[in-house]
């Protein structure tokens, strides 16, 4: 059927901030919405709090509200708005529930708002665990043995019915497994059931039969209005169950599944869908199998568009949101055309020809004390994904794509050494499910250990296991050759099971260029592939190609001008999607010039990777290796390495080496920057003062410059992202606790030492430069003093506290910068005021993690115009000649994953830790900062009780703040220390006792007790003291609002101010923009 004309506007939920659980798989699957939509002429209304998504550029929706997602702000937008209908199922968990709670609430059905997509009914049989349980049984299909319990009581008694553990507790209505696991006794058991009590914002927790060690399928299942159903893909995944599905390893299609099992599985799926009645668009569907007697259970469904639909969309070339979208508005999949073959309608079911590999990416170094095992609680931050015509060449195409130096399944680089490793260390990591664990299968081959012996400990299914077995025989082949012995046979097979040149080098001790070399006189080559849907059945228009061997090669070259785009890899801490954003404005903009845009990279869940962002796309490792062998064949003319973060920089040096052009700011300049001892005499000709800093080149040396710099310092690595290894120490025993750590973060390359500015504000700005005119995009100013990483940083667009004074040095200082290392491009540049004096902390030649904030706050698409740049425009020519300062203010806040890792220090320190971000935009600066923490969760309280505790150094601010919230009408307590100082300033508060006291009620009982609504925590030292600790943690499990820092609990009393005496108002973007 034709499209609904009844309908003139949409509203969609976006996810919010990137969480683990819930990254920007969702950013991918909002942004396809809200074009489809468009394309078909509905008004797009967008909220979403993520300021880092492409998503929420301004050009992707007729409306876009940055705004914190709660019922209350949504219902501000639709009484504004007025859609006519809410798709509620291409944001998310978050959306979702969003969605359902204003069902709930009665507010749709006030402002005559209908649900599209999924109805109320069945977002609740789809997510209410025990109405699926139900729901699954009447069609005749069978699900795990459960209870759904919300009191510990409830739970010994569902633990006692279910009978012998382990059992598996998930948490209702959160994301990724958030809070459950598998109890293995019943003391972790009744810990595991509390914590989970508490994350589930229902109160409710579903306590399940312990499937661990069945095999785990996932079914991608369309269904349109006509009730057809097509599966798009199917999953499997390569650990067994007992590991989130986001934390497997998992390959498409289903490998294992003979036709007889996939058949009963996608009728399984289809009977799924129609009886929880999700009418149009996408859900996902989960199978465990066990490998014994082939009992089939649904484990569960998501009704919406889930994590797994962007790896399906990438996997098979089918745009599942897309689809979605337009089902949702009435078409039928008969009716809607495949956009790679043009001819075939959506109801053809994908067929691939080619193995689709999955890998996570942790970042457990991140979060010391973390527990690395993985659960069915999700951990990982990120995801690579590889094309390959075998499962052997995906896989180690995988495993070179997660940027953790493994080369690939053994052949040298981390974990592809040949050393033998103990039985008993072995054995220990095989047992147990951690990253590492597909590196120890190998060892486990090397150690002489079988099939059977490696299935019995992993209950990895054997047909994985015997592909590993034999990339394990091929690479002991290769290394009894030499480069003279290496015949084309041996060769060949090595390719084509996706050893790279390098490997093989390592493996006969050669060097990777001879090994090029030689494969390439027995005419071995490297050739690319179409990813098509329909396994070359039909022809395909979309550029999106994969690299294998010995099949023709599909390229087709074009006389236009090439500029490649290199990708940041899989997402991880330090490097997120905000360098996916300003890979696809380089894309659009080289578009716009007449470039054909060439984009590279491999990670699945973002906008960069859609195979119409660019004019080709090749999912391949961001690896020399693989960027320079795309680069000769389609003779590029250039390539743009400023975009994707710390990962495409890191190859810049060695392109330049090969003689490729990088476009913009020149190599030599982006080392000028980097390099310590270049980036001094540049600040020393300039006349701009750093902190007193040496680099080391070993830890003696770093113990004798420390003597010479004076305590504290700051500690930092070379060449990294995301603050990795970075550390304030205060005296040298601190120093030598954690040195080792700063120089094995970069092997090889120098560690940095800085006098640390301690108590400085510190300031981001972000410039533009075409070599003439320099531009500041941006200046923002941390309201945490120095010493917290930028990434973690609140900060304010414009600054709040800095003069005019102040402002015109910073400027000054940023063109000479600018001029002196010959920018053309980006640049982001930390300062820090200290005492009246302007110092910089360090340069970055490329584009910053803040480029998309600053971009929506100032209505500048800024890495657009740097790659426009780049190409040769001038500023001038772009009308881009004068910095924009907003009447309003823009506040950026970070969100953190601490309650993933309950045994890590909650702390903000010089290493970044947050996953994502949000953002708060108001004409006041106090409603903007208050909006900022509504976003991030959880909300400022605007009334109640507040704890403060804080070193004595503080304690005089502390006085002030105390007043401040005393003022307000809130009631204080404090430990002894901040309470008699509070009292002696003539305040009243109650004092409590510390834990380490022994004392009771001590502080941690008073918040279990729902007795306290604000925290203010600020301990001496960098890692959180014990009792320190303790009260930030029950903090964080039990969503009370914790500030860490002086600076940012004067600006939650501004933010209370603002709130209690202005009306929170809704805004969209476009109307922010109005008033530059």
């Amino acid at each position: 059927m034709p499209k609904r004309t009844d309908i003139e506007s949409i509203m969609i939920v976006g996810s919010g901030p990137i969480v683990i659980g819930q990254a920007c798989e969702f950013d991918y699957s909002g942004t396809q919405a809200c074009k489809a939509l468009r394309e078909e002429g509905y008004r797009v209304i967008l909220v979403n709090s993520n300021p880092a998504t492409i998503m929420t550029d301004p050009e992707f929706s007729d409306a876009t509200y940055i705004e914190p997602l709660i019922p209350e702000v949504l219902e501000k937008i639709i009484a504004k708005e007025r859609p006519s209908a809410l798709l509620p199922t291409l944001g998310g968990q978050t959306g979702l529930n969003l969605s359902l709670e204003l069902a709930k609430r009665g507010i749709l059905e006030q402002y005559g708002v209908e649900l599209i997509g999924a109805k109320r009914e069945a977002i609740e049989k789809g997510e209410d665990r025990e109405l699926f349980k139900n729901a699954m049984i009447k069609i005749g299909l069978d699900v795990a043995r459960s209870h759904r319990v919300n009191s510990l009581e409830k739970a010994r008694e569902a633990a006692y019915d279910l009978g012998l553990f382990p059992l598996i507790i998930r948490p209702s209505y959160t994301l990724g497994g958030a809070g459950g696991g598998i109890a293995y006794n019943k003391e972790e058991y009744e810990a595991m059931i509390q914590r989970g009590l508490d994350i589930s914002p229902v109160h409710e927790v579903l306590v399940e039969e312990c499937l661990v060690g069945w095999k785990e399928y996932e079914m991608e299942v369309m269904r349109d209005c006509k009730d057809q159903c097509v599966v798009i893909c199917s999953i499997e995944n390569f650990d067994p169950m007992g590991v989130h599905t986001g934390d497997s390893i998992t390959v498409a299609p289903a490998m294992t599944l003979t036709d007889k099992e996939y058949q009963m599985m996608r009728d399984a799926s289809f009977a799924c869908i129609r009886e929880v009645g999700v009418e149009t668009g996408g859900s996902n569907i989960q199978f465990a199998v066990n490998p014994k007697n082939g009992r089939m259970v649904v484990i569960e469904m998501n009704p919406r568009v889930s994590r797994s639909s962007a790896l399906a969309s990438k996997a098979t070339g089918f745009p599942i949101a897309k689809i979605a979208a337009k089902l949702a508005v009435g078409y039928s999949l008969d009716e809607l055309k495949n956009d790679i073959t043009r001819e075939t309608p959506t109801c053809f079911e994908p067929t691939i020809d080619y193995v689709v590999t999955k890998i996570p990416r942790f970042t457990f170094e991140k979060f010391p004390g973390a527990d690395p095992i993985l659960t069915s609680s999700m951990k990982s931050v990120g995801e690579a994904m590889a094309i390959g015509r075998t499962f052997k060449e995906s896989l180690q195409k995988a495993l070179r794509s997660l940027e953790t130096r493994a080369w690939g399944f053994g052949g040298g680089g981390a974990f592809g050494d040949r050393e033998p490793r103990e039985l008993s260390e072995i054995k220990s990591r095989l047992s147990t499910p951690r990253a590492e664990r597909i590196f120890y299968i190998r060892y486990a081959f090397l150690a002489g250990m079988t099939v059977d012996e490696i299935h019995q400990i992993t209950a990895i299914d054997p047909w994985f296991l015997h592909q590993l077995k034999e990339l394990v025989e091929l690479e002991n082949q290769l290394s009894t050759q030499s480069i003279n012995s290496l015949d084309a046979p041996i060769l060949r097979s090595a390719k084509e099971a996706g050893f790279t040149d390098t490997q093989i080098a390592h493996l006969v001790g050669s060097r990777r260029q001879k090994i090029r070399k030689l494969r390439e006189s027995h005419g071995i080559f490297t050739t690319y592939r179409l990813v098509d849907t329909c396994a070359a059945e039909f022809e395909a228009y979309t550029p999106y190609y994969y690299s294998s061997y010995g099949d023709e090669n599909e390229i087709k070259p074009s006389s236009k001008k090439k500029i490649m785009i290199l990708g940041g890899g899989p997402n991880r801490i330090g490097q997120g999607i905000e360098f996916d954003y300003c890979c696809v404005h380089a894309s659009f903009a080289l578009r716009e010039m007449g470039y054909e845009s060439i984009m590279v990279n491999s990670n699945p869940e973002t906008v960069s990777t859609d195979y119409d962002t660019s004019d080709k796309l090749f999912f391949e490792p961001l690896t020399l290796e693989d960027v320079l062998e795309i680069y000769s064949q389609e003779k590029c003319d250039g390539v743009i390495v400023q975009f994707g973060g710390q990962t495409p920089l890191n190859l810049a040096s060695e392109l330049s080496e090969y003689g490729i052009n990088i476009i913009g700011t020149s190599h030599e300049s982006i080392e000028r920057a980097e390099d310590r001892e270049f980036f001094r005499n540049v600040l020393e000709k300039i006349a701009l003062k750093q902190p007193v800093n040496r680099t080391a080149r070993s830890p003696e040396e770093a113990y004798e410059m420390a003597g010479a710099i004076g305590f504290p310092i700051l500690l930092r690595p070379s060449f990294v992202l995301g603050g990795r290894g970075m550390f304030i120490v205060y005296d040298m025993d601190e120093l030598k606790r954690v040195v080792r750590e700063a120089f094995d973060v970069a092997p090889g390359k120098p560690v940095l030492l800085d006098k640390f500015l301690e108590d400085a504000i510190e300031l981001d700005v972000d410039c533009i430069s075409d070599g003439e005119t320099v531009v500041i995009g941006g200046m923002l100013e941390h309201i945490e003093f120095a010493g917290v990483h930028s990434g973690d940083a609140a900060m304010v667009l414009p600054p709040h506290t800095l003069g005019k004074a102040m402002l015109d040095k910073v400027r000054e200082a940023t063109y000479a910068l600018a001029k002196e290392l010959k920018i053309i491009g980006l640049m982001n540049i930390q300062y820090a005021i200290k005492d009246g004096e302007l110092y910089i902390l360090e340069a970055n030649p490329r584009a910053s993690r803040t480029i998309p904030f600053v971009s929506k706050a100032i209505g500048v698409p800024l890495a657009k115009l740097a790659a426009k740049v780049m190409v040769g425009k001038t500023l001038q020519e772009l009308g881009f000649t004068k910095e924009v300062i907003p009447s309003y203010f823009s506040v950026k806040e970070s969100v953190f994953p601490f309650v993933r890792f309950p045994n890590s220090p909650i702390t903000l320190s010089p290493e970044m830790r947050s996953t994502g971000e949000v953002m708060g935009q108001a004409f006041d600066m106090g409603m903007a900062f208050a909006k900022s923490q509504m976003a991030a969760q959880p909300s400022i309280p605007l009334s109640g009780n507040v704890f403060i505790s804080v070193k004595d150094s503080d304690k005089a601010a502390a006085c002030r703040l105390a007043r401040s919230f005393d003022e307000l009408g809130f009631t204080l307590c404090a430990t002894e220390g901040t309470a008699l100082a509070i009292q002696e300033a003539g305040i009243p508060v109650s004092r409590v006792f510390k834990l380490s006291e022994g004392g009771r009620p001590n502080i941690v009982d008073i918040i279990k007790n729902g007795q306290v609504q604000l925290i203010v925590n600020c301990p001496k030292g960098m890692i959180p003291r014990k009792d320190d600790d303790a009260i930030r943690r029950e903090a964080v499990n039990r969503s009370i609002c914790i500030m860490t820092t002086l600076t940012s609990a004067f600006a939650a009393v501004d933010g209370i101010r603002a709130m209690r005496t202005k009306p929170l108002e809704v805004t969209t973007i476009q109307e922010y923009h109005q008033h530059l």
